[in-house]
């Protein structure tokens, strides 16, 4: 072999070696933050498969995490400055706010409102557990930039979607703000509302309050229905135009669903592009923590800021069912208000839950749900709240 073959083949094996992900993870500056992203991304697969947290949300998400923090295959998957990369692509549906309304559309179309509709009250108990985002969005204020804040808050609102909308929005004026930090954040708080609301519960609520029953919810006519997604758009249309992106699309699904003439449509909302979406807007958020982004200071900082915002928001929204419960002849057992945020049909499974570990035969999911269904629109309201104030 001659000489000039020799360093040929040095310069090859050199530069395979280079390229390999272990090059990348022993020599590159944050090669250890990726590694520890991939260690997070292993704990949410088992909070995903083995304890079944909201899989379809985190498997996603997870696998999403884990490509982009293989040392190495970033350059690959995701490529912002050259244009290239699978992941790229696919992340302009959420870098335009496309996938979120489109995911409203699908909820929309799978969301019952007749609890809503049989007990309007409920309403005020989704907009005080929005309560979460609008505290957290002030104290925020204070060491964040007022748009930073409002995408910190409205993680509080424990609906991905929104937040991932909101804070795309906002980045536009504030390009610091991490999107994937913040819709990471959200949809981890989503999975883990078993665990999160059960205590903020029971601290709030005595035995006798959890153990109320309740009166059965009327019965509400198709025609109710039917009218409702119409009058809601209209009426917070006119209000809150910048609320309409997001809960438009949830009442028009919503409408597919009630009309009876369009059961073809509600179908393929409610669960082909319902499922396309949420693969494609999992792995994009899950995409968007490299753990050069993910870990610093000010993110985890972030990551905290979000968790007291959810737990504020369960708080407002019981605390809400016992301060009318002062004024009203049929009480409401209290913890179907920590059913307020926006996590359907997840938050009013725990009431559920919570109620009968009290009284096994005391059945709150549906009571649950008015305040559930109140607690989307109600991060609707609030998300057009913060955009037209902020933007």
């Amino acid at each position: 072999m001659s000489l000039i073959s020799a360093l040929n083949w040095g310069e090859t094996l050199k530069g395979l070696w280079e390229s390999t992900g272990i090059y990348t993870a022993i020599f590159a500056g944050d090669g250890w933050k990726n590694l520890i992203m991939i260690a997070v991304s292993l704990v949410l697969f088992y909070l995903a498969i083995a304890k079944k947290f909201e899989p379809l949300l985190l498997v996603p998400i997870a696998f999403g995490m884990l490509l982009i923090n293989i040392p190495g295959a970033q350059a690959q998957l995701y490529d912002e400055e050259a244009h290239t990369g699978l992941l790229y692509f696919l992340s302009l549906g959420v870098n335009n706010v496309i996938y979120p309304p489109l995911i409203f559309l699908g909820i929309g179309a799978m969301t019952d409102f007749g609890p809503l509709i049989a007990n309007p009250k409920s309403l005020l108990i989704g907009g005080a557990a929005q309560l979460g985002v609008f505290l957290t969005f002030a104290v925020a204020a204070l060491f964040l930039s007022p748009a930073y804040a409002g995408a910190v808050g409205m993680i509080g609102g424990a609906d991905g979607p929104t937040a991932i909308y909101v804070a795309t929005m906002l980045s536009r004026i504030d390009e610091n703000i991490n999107v994937g930090m913040i819709a990471v954040a959200a949809y981890s708080y989503m999975a883990l509302i078993p665990i999160i609301q059960p205590p903020i519960m029971k601290i709030l609520t005595t035995k006798k309050e959890r153990q109320i029953r309740m009166t059965q919810l009327r019965k509400v006519s198709k025609k109710e229905k039917i009218i409702f997604p119409i009058a809601v758009t209209l009426l917070c249309g006119i209000i809150l135009p910048s609320a309409i992106p997001l809960l438009g699309m949830l009442m028009l699904g919503n409408l597919f669903k009630e009309c009876l003439v369009t059961d073809r449509l509600k179908d393929t909302a409610s669960n082909a592009m319902m499922n396309i979406i949420t693969i494609l807007l999992g792995i994009c958020v899950g995409a968007k923590a490299k753990g050069s982004s993910f870990l610093t200071l000010q993110s985890l900082a972030v990551v905290g800021g979000g968790l007291i915002a959810f737990m504020v928001g369960t708080c407002g929204g019981v605390l809400m069912v016992k301060f009318m419960n002062l004024f009203s002849k049929n009480k409401m057992n209290p913890l179907i208000g920590s059913a307020g945020v926006s996590a359907v049909p997840m938050a009013a499974r725990v009431s559920q839950k919570v109620g009968q570990d009290e009284v096994p035969d005391n059945y709150l999911l549906m009571h649950a749900m008015g305040p559930n269904v109140a607690g989307v629109i109600g991060s609707s309201i609030a998300a057009g709240v913060l955009l037209a104030i902020l933007i």
